[in-house]
């Protein structure tokens, strides 16, 4: 078993670049040793699985190549390849970037007080790392559009009830018990398992999908909206759109 952890616990685990590439490097390591038969991940802390992207590192570089960088393959995304079987245990936040990383993990084992969330339309930004295509596929239609498309959001309770979840436990559980689904997983024949997971993957040919998200991303970035919704971040300002 492997065990993957955001860890900056004094930024609610919010991805830099290079997290993002350790994180991609880690879990294809992982995928790639015999010995790993499951995978566990968490986020550091108590406070929050990942309360997204650190939009202060991410958006900058974007905005100014007016293109997705965070994804150099347009075709793959968070544990798109990976086919060892993903446990996601998740306390506190789970919002933009940490939500698109919950979408790839295939079990979900999530605090009561976790909190769910796409707030990027709040900054004339979208969820660029699959979720358009990955989000519609695991929850009801209107639920899904309602995430993507308010920047609202959700709490654990609400998540089981639309199966984006397994199991809600008290926050001094969720490792617990995500451990223990996972070793229950690593118990299984390991390449029924992988293949099991390949053949659900393989067949939704997501590629196609995933690709036109990264263009349509790099035309929102390039948008004088997503320069005004990173300039009202950063000021802690509210936005002015204008739709271009």
């Amino acid at each position: 078993m492997a065990i993957l952890t955001l860890d900056r616990p004094e930024r609610l685990n919010t991805l830099t670049q290079s997290m993002v590439e350790e994180f991609a490097a880690a879990s294809a390591e992982a995928h790639r040793d015999p010995d790993v038969r499951a995978i566990v991940l968490t986020g550091a802390g108590d406070r929050a699985f990942s309360a997204g992207g650190d939009l202060r590192d991410l958006l900058p570089p974007a905005i100014q190549a007016r293109a997705d960088l965070l994804n150099p393959d347009p075709t793959r995304r968070f544990l798109s390849g990976v086919f060892t079987p993903v446990v996601a245990a998740v306390r506190g936040f789970c919002m933009g970037a940490g939500f698109e990383l919950l979408l790839g993990c295939d079990l979900r084992i999530v605090s009561d007080d976790a909190v769910f969330g796409l707030p990027e339309p709040r900054w004339g930004l979208i969820p660029g790392d699959g979720t358009h295509l990955r989000l519609p596929q695991q929850v009801p239609w209107a639920v899904a559009m309602e995430l993507l498309l308010t920047g609202a959001s959700i709490d654990a309770t609400r998540a089981l009830a639309v199966g984006l979840v397994n199991q809600v436990v008290p926050a001094d559980q969720v490792m617990d018990r995500a451990l223990e689904v996972a070793r229950r997983l690593a118990a299984n024949g390991p390449l029924a398992v992988q293949t099991s997971k390949e053949i659900v993957l393989r067949g939704q040919n997501l590629e196609p999908g995933f690709a036109l998200e990264h263009a349509l991303n790099s035309r929102v970035l390039g948008s004088a909206d997503a320069r005004e919704g990173v300039r009202a971040f950063l000021a802690k300002d509210t936005p002015e759109f204008t739709g271009t």
